[in-house]
């Protein structure tokens, strides 16, 4: 069906086929694009997902001169 081209392993019958360059190397790109984007929002958003601080709590001061009239 699929070819014989490139290597693969057989192991109880089934058999498993190399992937190619191109596919290891987008796997592990997309991969590192996962991880600093997970612990980037862990920085943003830990303390609220760990229950030390409230959602709408420290967000610094963020009145931009609107004083009092809220």
């Amino acid at each position: 069906m699929g070819g014989g081209h490139g290597g693969s392993t057989t192991y109880k019958g089934v058999t498993l086929h190399h992937p190619k360059r191109w596919h290891v190397a987008t796997g592990k790109g997309l991969c590192a694009v996962m991880w600093f984007w997970v612990l980037y929002r862990a920085k943003q958003d830990g303390p609220v997902v760990l229950g030390w601080r409230h959602p709408w709590e420290g967000h610094d001061d963020h009145s931009h001169g609107h004083g009092d009239k809220h």
